[in-house]
């Protein structure tokens, strides 16, 4: 890792146990301003209530980090029953009440419509656009819209525990799905109302909760320079990805732009590398290799 007046050369993933109440975007920022990095941004967005695994991409493995955004996440959070918020968690507004509370057997019955693929309404407080304007944006400004229903999959949703107004679940899930919407059908589905009352999200892709780190321990690691301990290589978050091995020779031109011909290869997305140094996300077909995005590494 190099510095110069435009930051630290530092490329690779961080993975951060964000604390509540602060944004994924000022948890970027904190992270940027402790590391001195050039460049980073997040593997998916979490709502400023929760808590728990938020991946950084620092320097070229930003350029990664949207095969994470398409990867499978997992989450375990607490449903409060009997009460609805304009915003489907913690932070909202009361909106309504129900006396009804279900019960544990009433709960596992009910999870069975929500496990594999669904269609869900997100929540009218989503960063989703309309016009060019947020959902959220709209929402609080009081206008009259409609969100239309998505397709999500939901891979996994168990019930951990139900004691009275409150139950705590699991949940792994695909791309686009929302804990909030998710919490809100299955309440209506039970006959009553509920919001998200407290949601930690325990993994991404391939990085855990066990390999998360806090802000605090990260500014202790830059401080004895210890940071390496805790920094994954660029391509941990290719999982599912093949590498590609290549010569010296066909890196420099992949690295160029040009396509490289390589026999026996079916089509698809590789990760190209030279003597075990990432050199581009590439797409394989009709026998050559093409690149993706290039490390300038």
């Amino acid at each position: 890792m190099t510095r110069d007046r435009k930051g630290r050369s530092i490329n690779g993933w961080l993975v951060i146990d964000k604390p509540a109440r602060l944004t994924s975007a000022k948890t970027v920022a904190a992270v940027k301003r402790l590391t001195g990095a050039r460049k980073a941004g997040h593997g998916g967005t979490l709502d400023p209530l929760a808590t728990g695994v938020l991946p950084i991409a620092l320097g070229e493995a930003t350029k990664t980090a949207g095969h994470l955004l398409d990867g499978t996440k997992a989450y375990r959070f607490t449903v409060r029953w009997g009460e609805e918020r304009d915003t489907d968690d913690a932070d909202g507004r009361l909106v309504g009440r129900s006396e009804r509370l279900p019960s544990e057997a009433s709960i596992r019955r009910a999870l069975g419509a929500f496990r594999g693929p669904i269609r869900q309404v997100p929540p009218r407080y989503s960063a989703l656009k309309l016009a060019g304007k947020r959902a959220y944006a709209l929402a609080r400004e009081g206008e009259a819209f409609e969100l239309s229903p998505r397709r999500v999959e939901i891979h996994r949703l168990e019930l951990i525990a139900a004691s009275g107004p409150e139950a705590r679940l699991e949940l792994e899930c695909g791309k686009g799905t929302y804990v909030r919407a998710l919490v809100r059908d299955l309440a209506r589905a039970l006959g009553t109302v509920g919001f998200v009352a407290a949601l930690r999200r325990i993994r991404v892709g391939p990085f855990t909760e066990e390999s998360a780190i806090s802000l605090d321990k990260l500014d202790s690691l830059v401080h004895i320079n210890a940071l390496e301990d805790k920094l994954f290589r660029i391509e941990a978050a290719l999982v599912g990805i093949p590498a590609l091995p290549l010569t010296e020779s066909q890196a420099t031109r992949l690295r160029h732009g040009q396509a490289v011909r390589v026999s026996h290869l079916g089509h698809g997305r590789v990760y190209a590398t030279a003597a075990g140094r990432p050199v581009a996300l590439a797409e394989v077909a009709d026998g050559e290799v093409r690149p993706v995005r290039v490390f300038n590494i």
